[in-house]
């Protein structure tokens, strides 16, 4: 085991029960903590952005993005249980596509993010699938949250559709840093997160996933 995925994992550990303590908390906890992401996000777009004229643009989207995290977590259903959902959707498509990516190898999927795989993006899907079927197996009372009945078929597909399309965004998310990346001619968007780099290298895909589930909520009522 290398050095940097050491860091990365002791990273891991400290860094995903510290999330969710605030995330499970709520109320000025997570405010607090979403606030201090969104600064810190602010400033590694500005360093990522500094020379180009998209820097306003993604400011404002990432504004955009962390008011869409807000909503989800205080706002849409009153719970934690949704924010939580899309968020481990996320954390398990890059799992699965590390996983699948780093096994199976294969073509690659674009110039753009040398290390995305076609292999890696349908570990993606699997990992993300597999998540949400264990989720909904082990949460009962996901019905008086949504106001649905969890082993309704339409749930089913919903969750299913939904999984699909999150994590699709999220792996784009993770090319379109990654573009931003290259465009700058830099390797990470900071240094915050031993073995993981900046914030922004570990959220871009959860920057986009929050929106696209807070516009899809607004649409279509998921």
């Amino acid at each position: 085991m290398n050095n940097e995925l050491q860091k990365r994992i002791i990273s891991s550990i400290i860094l995903i029960p510290l999330a969710l303590f605030f995330i499970i908390k709520g109320t000025y906890f997570f405010n607090f903590f979403i606030f201090i992401c969104l600064v810190i996000a602010i400033y590694e777009w500005n360093y990522i952005s500094k020379k180009g004229d998209y820097k306003i643009p993604g400011i404002s989207f990432l504004i955009f993005s962390f008011y869409s995290a807000y909503y989800i977590r205080n706002e849409m259903y009153g719970d934690y249980i949704y924010f939580i959902m899309i968020l481990f959707i996320c954390i398990f498509t890059d799992i699965g596509g590390y996983v699948f990516g780093k096994f199976f190898k294969g073509p690659k999927l674009t110039k753009i993010s040398p290390k995305k795989t076609y292999s890696g993006a349908l570990g993606g899907y699997i990992f993300a699938i597999l998540f949400i079927t264990l989720f909904f197996n082990n949460l009962d009372y996901i019905s008086e949250i949504t106001n649905i009945n969890t082993s309704s078929k339409e749930l089913s597909l919903k969750i299913f559709l939904l999984t699909i399309v999150i994590s699709t965004v999220s792996q784009l998310g993770d090319i379109c840093i990654s573009y931003f990346k290259r465009k700058s001619k830099i390797k990470n968007t900071g240094k915050i997160l031993p073995g993981h780099g900046g914030l922004l290298d570990r959220i871009d895909g959860m920057i986009f996933a929050f929106p696209t589930s807070y516009l899809l909520h607004l649409i279509f009522k998921i």
